[in-house]
Parts: structure tokens; sequence; C-alpha cells
């Protein structure tokens, strides 16, 4: 099985004044292609800083750390920024859509980046992550004229355009309400059914009940790494709350 992300012996160290905070101690974490991870912990767990590693965003002080095959370890700026865009599709709490701009045109700026795709690919590509997401029929929305769970709709599509070797979710439901949520939580399940590597940062527990293996830290440690037996199913949840609508 092809390894996504091969982690060993990862520590992070911060300088604070004249404190150092040893955000992960010795983090040893492998997740695999095809796999849909949940990853919990508590405010200092060092979850976000381990989220951080994970999508490039942050250095490691010391360890190992494989994305996708390839050794992120001593890369410059301009490297960093290349394997996030080739590598990794980002989904954040905040959408992060450009306003008075359409689906289409924020799912396209990834690829602005790759000089070897043409404008027309460009086009073709992103309408059809929107089409992935079920908004094919929106792409000249703007985000204004969109909800929230559609908008994060456009935010994921605009992480696949790129064909990554993993998404990474931070917190993707904390800004909707509880029926929204599991909206883009079918489709989450839906892409990883599809074979998409997903890596999820939640402190929600029954948002993590969603993935199929969920990994907890604490005090900067791994403590728990399990394949969950029988996960939520978004569109058991999904069809109980259409049946509260009618």
């Amino acid at each position: 099985m092809k390894k996504v992300i091969d982690m060993r012996g990862v520590v992070k160290n911060y300088q604070m004044g004249e404190m150092e905070v040893h955000a992960l101690r010795g983090i040893d974490l492998e997740i695999n292609a095809g796999e849909f991870v949940a990853i919990m912990g508590a405010s200092g767990s060092g979850k976000s800083t381990l989220m951080n590693i994970i999508g490039c965003l942050d250095e490691l002080s010391e360890g190992e750390y494989y994305l996708d095959g390839e050794d992120i370890r001593d890369l410059d700026a301009d490297d960093f920024a290349a394997i996030r865009n080739r590598k990794i599709g980002f989904v954040f709490q905040s959408f992060n859509l450009l306003a008075r701009t359409s689906a289409l045109e924020n799912v396209e700026l990834p690829l602005l980046y790759n000089r070897q795709i043409k404008m027309h690919e460009a086009r073709a590509k992103a309408a059809a992550s929107l089409e992935l997401v079920g908004l094919g029929d929106r792409i000249d929305h703007e985000p204004s004229q969109l909800s929230g769970g559609q908008q994060q709709r456009v935010a994921l599509a605009r992480a696949l355009v790129n064909d990554p070797a993993l998404i990474l979710a931070d917190e993707p439901t904390g800004n909707l309400d509880s029926k929204t949520s599991v909206e883009v939580m079918k489709l989450f399940q839906d892409l990883n059914d599809k074979g998409i590597t997903i890596v999820l940062v939640t402190h929600e527990h029954d948002i993590a009940e969603y993935a199929r293996r969920k990994v907890v830290l604490k005090d900067g440690h791994k403590i728990e790494d399990v394949i969950l037996s029988k996960r939520r199913q978004a569109e058991t949840d999904l069809s109980s709350w259409q049946g509260e609508d009618e």
C-alpha cells in the first residue's frame, strides 16, 4: 500500500521568550493512500501543530517526514509552496473564498501557479471539480449568492482541482449548522469512497466518527490510533434530517 504520509519521530519545539514549548514529542504516523483519518485532541494537545507540519506550513524540529514519497526536510520556502500546491488540497473552517469572484474562478486559483496548464484547460478542470461536489449548476455564483454549505463545497472543489495526494481539512464544519455539517461529511465520505485520501482535524467527537480511523493526541504525544470498527454513516443522518424537514 502506498504511503501518503510517513512520519518518524517527529518533534516540534517552539521558543517563547526564555521558555521552550514542546508541541510534538516524537510522533510516528503512517497514512496510506485511500484512508480517511480524523486527528483529534484538546487545546494544547499538538493537533494544530501536527496539521501544520502535515500541510508543509511549518517545519519539524527533529525526525523524518515523507509526503507522498518526497522528503520534505530542508526544503526552502519556494519548495514548500510548490509541494503544497502539487500534493495537498486544503479545506479550512472559514472557506477562504474570494468575494465578488465566481465559484469557477475561485476553484481555478490553484491552477494559476501551474504554467503547464493552459487557461481553457484550467477552466475545464475547475468546472469538472465543481461538478464532482454537486455544484455544476452554480459555477457563475459568487460566495454571497451561496449558502455556507455550498461555499464549503466550492472550497472543497478548489482543494480537489489539482488532483492532490491528500485532502487536509481543518475543522471544515466549524462554521456550519448541524444539518449542513452532515451534508459536508457525506461529501467527504463519498470522495473517500472514490479513493481520495483525507485527513480531518477536528475537536468534535461526532464529526471524527465519520472517518475510518481516529488518531488522538495529548500533550504532544499520540495516545490513540484506532481503526473505527463502524464509521458513522452521513447518509443515514442526512435522511433523518430530511425527514424532519418534511
